[in-house]
Parts: C-alpha cells; structure tokens; sequence
C-alpha cells in the first residue's frame, strides 16, 4: 500500500499542475482576445466616427415615411 502511495501523489500533483496551468493559459488567452475586440471595436469607431443612436432629425423622416407608407 506504502508504494501507491508513494506513485499516486507524484502523479495527483502533476495532474494538479497540468490543471492550474491549462487554466491560467486559458483565462490569459481569452483575456488578450477581449482585449483585441475592444481595440478592434475602437478602431472602427475612430475610422467611422462614433454614432450612439440616429439623430432626431433621422428618426423624425423615419416616422414621416412610416406614417406615409400606411396611408
């Protein structure tokens, strides 16, 4: 029994290393993609200008058509 032991926590802490470490990689990796979207993100907006919603003048002719569109 002294010799399963003596195999089986050597190979639980490898195991358990091999486990923190896919995850630290993991969590690092997802972390650089988020971060590679929001520049993305900002990139576009910087090119196109930043919009938040329509202007009031657009959404006033949309409801101007809409409303035209049902008559």
């Amino acid at each position: 029994m002294e010799g399963a032991s003596q195999i089986a926590l050597p190979v639980l802490g490898i195991a358990a290393v091999a486990a923190v470490t896919f995850y630290a990689v993991s969590f690092m990796e997802l972390r650089e993609k988020s971060f590679r979207e929001v520049e993305d993100s900002e990139e576009k907006e910087s090119v196109g200008g930043f919009r938040s919603s329509a202007s009031t003048r657009e959404r006033r002719a949309r409801r101007k058509a809409e409303k035209e569109a049902r008559k």
